[in-house]
């Protein structure tokens, strides 16, 4: 049997939701093979108490909660012609005390040069901007050309702006929602490079693979409302190329407040 072609494409999605929410729309038209790598898609320890959010989600444990998550990534995966790819870091909440993402460096180390890298841009999500950081120093330190960057939804689709060509600059002046954007900008020159708004056709794929994430969506209602509306902040996707203008070495990732 031959091995499986190599992606051209790889997207990294810190979480099992995180490609659906905020690329399903682009997805077709990046170049294939795409594999969908979810950086924080490992086992939880065998004694892990469940999570807050895992409870919020109606599951009864850790094992329970990532077993489910990982069959709705799965279905999602296949509605966008994706290949689903796992690395072995825990979620957030049942990661060991000072985990680092050993795991997501080692995966980009083998990556192809010519392979065309999608990271969070990280906006008020800590794990997201981890991984940006991270995408950033390896292909940096492999000469690789740097990642595309993409905005995460719903985070930064609550910008008043959104899914307008205002929408990076209003990023640059953002105390809300542009504070990771802000930081990029101390190394990297941003250019546009697409800027879809999904039409009916899209918008129906796309609802359809978010939705395949279902145990996520009662928490993800709460803290953003509205999300799934046709007019709500998933209706625009944003996506930038870089040029580093500084070395990226880049202070840890800090919280900020919800959008």
């Amino acid at each position: 049997m031959a091995p499986p072609a190599r992606p051209r494409t790889v997207v990294l999605s810190p979480h099992f939701d995180d490609a659906a929410l905020s690329l399903a729309g682009l997805l077709p038209e990046l170049p294939g093979p795409v594999d969908i790598v979810t950086v924080h898609g490992g086992v939880p320890a065998p004694d892990a108490p469940v999570s807050w959010w895992d409870t919020q989600c109606g599951f009864s444990s850790a094992a329970e909660a990532h077993r489910a998550r990982r069959a709705e990534d799965a279905a999602a995966c296949a509605l966008m012609g994706a290949r689903q790819v796992l690395l072995d870091h825990a979620d957030g909440p049942y990661a060991p005390e000072g985990a680092t993402l050993d795991g997501l460096a080692a995966f980009l180390r083998e990556l192809p040069d010519d392979t065309l890298v999608l990271a969070p841009l990280g906006s008020n999500q800590p794990d997201h901007e981890a991984v940006r950081r991270v995408a950033l120093r390896v292909l940096a330190d492999l000469g690789a050309p740097p990642p595309w960057i993409y905005a995460d939804l719903p985070y930064t689709g609550h910008l008043p702006e959104w899914g307008t060509p205002a929408a990076s600059d209003a990023l640059a002046r953002s105390s809300r929602c542009g504070l990771a954007y802000q930081d990029l900008l101390t190394t990297h020159r941003t250019t546009v490079r697409h800027a879809l708004t999904l039409d009916d056709a899209q918008w129906a794929a796309k609802r359809a693979a978010v939705l395949c994430h279902g145990s996520q969506l009662a928490p993800v209602a709460e803290e953003h409302g509205g999300f799934l509306a046709r007019t709500g902040p998933l209706r625009a996707e944003l996506v930038w190329s870089l040029e580093a203008t500084a070395p990226a070495a880049g202070r840890p990732a800090e919280g900020s407040p919800a959008c």
